[in-house]
């Protein structure tokens, strides 16, 4: 017969992952969508950026680097710091060449 402190070390055991698991699921499940929702962002910011981009009488050459860049940061696979950043590009140039206009 087993024991009694191996089942008692294996009800420990089993106590400590379901706390571990229960404590680092939903903070895992937060920052995914944080992810996600910063993409979004800056996917719409470097859109909106395009428009302008289009919509501009000549080149804008500062614009045309932060929204490379943007792009760049995007399509890597950066979290939700780098999606921010990318939005954060994508602004400035939207702003620059409706400057421009």
């Amino acid at each position: 017969m087993a024991h009694p402190y191996l089942f008692w070390l294996a009800g420990a055991a089993l106590l400590v992952g379901a706390g571990v698991l229960t404590a680092l699921l939903p903070h895992r499940r937060a920052r995914e969508e944080q992810r996600r929702t910063a993409r979004s962002a800056a996917r719409a910011a470097i859109d909106s950026a395009a428009v302008s981009r289009d919509a501009a009488r000549g080149r804008v050459p500062e614009a045309e680097r932060l929204l490379t860049r943007a792009e760049s940061l995007v399509g890597g696979r950066g979290g939700a710091d780098a999606a921010r950043a990318a939005a954060g590009h994508a602004r400035q140039a939207d702003r620059l060449w409706r400057e421009h206009r």
